[in-house]
Parts: structure tokens; C-alpha cells; sequence
């Protein structure tokens, strides 16, 4: 018999895992999270490896705008700074950013970098072959490309863009330079392979740095191997879902993700949610059975937050009449305001001379608890961002 679980469970079970379920009152009721890492030899984790542990619960943050995801990183973890963030990045090295799902920008913890890049390399090659062929590159010519940008990087220093397709063009064919002068990300095949990763940035500037150099030897992974882990990875982060949800949020093709959680049919259980079927690890389910639900919690997500990427279909979050105010075109996705697990909102940061507002609307009725949930919610952004924030609210009808 299938085993059945309510909405509301599933709601909490995946803020939960999210790391967006209790305030700091501790009103919301939590359940089990994976894992921490290991503990330093020093005895407490460093606040990299805290918030790389973080980023591995919600299987990576995206990262097109990096201020997004520095955002999306501390309402998980309030007690986070920017600078913790830059130096989890460019010192210690806990995470790193790199292509990953559906050949977009993501931080991931460096331990967990093999997985991402393996399990993502075959989708991302192909897509990027099919670039290639209409500028007449050849993948002889891309290789090449790729070796030279990876041999002119020397030790762990960073380089901007712009010098490796300097270097890059010496070497390459008429269609790699024809790509060079007009692709968006020249160095994405290197960034694909792994062979190279986004380093700090210089000014306005990208940088990128050899992964080598930066992490040490990588781990080496199957592809087999890699998505069955980053399925397992998605399922504890966003279960219960669907090989269709898996497929959206990865970017793999639907057929494979069927295949993939083949594989897995003795770690995962299928359960019942309404109408709704989905699968989830098998170790989960007496964690989601323990689940408590905490309708007041309020959030405000930035853009982009990875929570409303996970699943092909989006009405467990938001009403069809608002979806377009959430999903804009483009693939813009608003910054929203998160009550008990569902959109009731979008909100838009607006600098005017020194002072920052965050203008609001509420979909339905903005109720007194609502807005005082939110400006608390807009101080304490305020204290990350180094800037007082103040809500002006505008209700909005959906």
C-alpha cells in the first residue's frame, strides 16, 4: 500500500530540509536534517564548512546574480555574513561556483564538485556542441581551445575572461575564433569540464582559476555514478518529486531521470500526496511522517531562490493567478515573500538617495501580522546588506 502524507507535511518537510522552516523563536517545528559535515580537527566547523553544509542540504544555490545568492545563503543561515560568504569562496575554499544544473551558475561545496561536474558534463557538452556546429567549430578545435585556456593558467591565480580568449584565439581554428568573438561565455567547455572555476571577481569583471590548482585532484566519478547521487541529493533536498521534476531541475532529459531512479528503486518509496504521486529516499519517510506544519513563518526569498526551481509544475507554491508575477519572462524569477510555504508576494528592492525600501505586494490581503512578519524580516536583511531596508507595501489583488 502506498504510503499517503498530507500537503501540509510535504510543505514542511521540504522548508525544513531547506532550512527555512523555524524563526528564531523556534515556533516551526523542524524535522531531522542530513548530516553535517565532519568536524574540523580544530573541533567546531569553521563557518565556511557550516555554510558549505548548508549549500549541500539544498543541493546548490543558484548563482546567475551572485548577490541573490548571498541572500538565498543567509535567510538560510542568519547568523551569516557577506564576509563569511566571500571568504567561504575566495579563502577557505569551502564552495566554489560553477556551471551546473541546466547550464546555469551555482555554488556548490568543493567536496561535492565531482558529482555536479560529472553527472551534468554529458548534458551541457551536448548542448554546447550544438553551439559550436552552427559557428562551424569543430570539436578538435574546442578541445584545443580548452587546452590552452587551461595551460595558460598557472598556479591558483585567478585571470580575467577576456586574457584567456586572448590566449585562446592564437591557437584557435576560424570557427572557434568566430564563436570566441561573439559567445556570451566563451570559457563554458572548460567551465563544463572542470577543468576550470569561476574565481573572484575583478571589478566588473569575471575571473576564472585552474580547479587543479584551486582544489587539489578532484575525485574521479562515472557518470553513472554522479547522477545517482545527485538524484539521491534532490530527493532529500525537494522530495517527494518526480523523475519530471528531477529532469526540470537538472537539465537531463526526462528518459534519463526515469532511468536513474531505476537504478535507485531500492533507496527511494513511492508515496501519495492528494491526487499526487511522488518518490522520495526510502531513510526519509519517517522524517516527513514526523513533519509539523507552521503556517506564519514568513520569508523573504530573493531572485532566483533555488526553492522555486525544484519542481516542473508550481501550484504547491504559488496560485495560477499570480504565477506570472513569481515566473517572469525570460526565465526571471521575482524576488518573493514566503508564508508557510506558499507565495503570498513579490518585493523589489529600490535604492532612493540613502534610504532602501523594499516595495511589496501582497497578492491577497496584507493582515497586520503579515506586515509585521515582513518588516521584521526586511531589519534583518537590512543587518546583512549593511543598509536599513523599510517595506512599503502596495496589496495587490493576485
Amino acid at each position: 500500500m502506498t504510503p499517503t502524507f498530507t500537503a501540509a507535511q510535504v510543505a514542511a518537510f521540504r522548508l525544513a530540509r531547506q532550512h527555512l522552516a523555524a524563526d528564531r523563536a523556534g515556533r516551526a517545528a523542524t524535522v531531522p536534517a542530513p548530516p553535517p559535515p565532519t568536524a574540523s580537527r580544530h573541533g567546531a566547523r569553521t563557518a565556511g564548512e557550516a555554510l558549505a553544509g548548508v549549500v549541500r542540504d539544498v543541493a546548490g544555490m543558484q548563482a546567475q546574480v551572485m548577490s541573490a545568492a548571498e541572500m538565498s545563503i543567509w535567510t538560510r543561515r542568519r547568523s551569516t555574513t557577506r564576509d563569511e560568504i566571500q571568504a567561504a569562496l575566495w579563502q577557505t575554499r569551502d564552495l566554489v561556483r560553477t556551471s551546473a544544473m541546466r547550464l546555469t551558475l551555482h555554488v556548490v561545496p568543493s567536496r561535492d564538485l565531482a558529482v555536479y561536474i560529472a553527472a551534468l558534463k554529458p548534458m551541457a557538452a551536448a548542448t554546447l556542441q550544438r553551439w559550436h556546429a552552427r559557428s562551424g567549430a569543430s570539436p578538435g578545435q574546442v578541445e584545443a581551445m580548452v587546452a590552452t585556456i587551461v595551460e595558460s593558467l598557472r598556479d591558483d591565480e585567478p585571470e580575467t575572461q577576456r586574457a584567456l580568449i586572448a590566449r585562446a584565439k592564437k591557437r584557435a581554428g576560424r570557427g572557434v575564433r568566430a564563436w570566441l568573438d561573439h559567445a556570451w561565455s566563451a570559457v563554458r567547455p572548460a567551465v563544463i569540464e572542470g577543468a576550470i572555476l569561476y574565481g573572484p571577481p575583478r571589478g566588473a569583471e569575471a575571473t576564472f582559476v585552474r580547479t587543479d590548482a584551486w582544489l587539489g585532484a578532484q575525485p574521479r566519478l562515472t557518470v553513472e555514478d554522479a547522477r545517482r547521487q545527485l538524484f539521491r541529493r534532490f530527493l532529500s533536498a525537494f522530495g517527494p518529486a518526480t523523475p519530471q521534476d528531477f529532469a526540470k531541475w537538472s537539465g537531463l532529459k526526462a528518459s534519463e531521470a526515469r532511468a536513474i531512479l531505476a537504478e535507485l528503486a531500492g533507496d527511494v518509496i513511492e508515496v501519495a500526496v492528494g491526487d499526487e504521486r511522488g518518490w522520495m529516499l526510502r531513510s526519509d519517510r519517517a522524517a516527513l511522517a514526523a513533519s509539523r506544519f507552521d503556517a506564519e513563518t514568513v520569508r523573504l526569498l530573493p531572485a532566483f531562490d533555488s526553492l522555486l526551481l525544484a519542481h516542473a509544475t508550481k501550484e504547491h507554491l504559488v496560485e495560477p493567478r499570480s504565477y506570472k508575477r513569481v515566473y517572469r519572462p525570460q526565465g526571471w524569477i521575482s524576488p518573493t515573500v514566503l508564508q508557510g510555504g506558499r507565495i503570498v508576494g513579490v518585493w523589489f528592492q529600490k535604492a532612493a538617495g540613502r534610504a532602501t525600501f523594499l516595495d511589496v505586494e501582497i497578492f491577497g490581503r496584507a493582515t497586520p501580522a503579515l506586515r509585521d512578519a515582513i518588516a521584521a524580516e526586511a531589519d534583518a536583511l537590512g543587518q546583512f546588506l549593511g543598509v536599513r531596508c523599510t517595506p512599503r507595501f502596495k496589496a495587490r489583488g493576485g
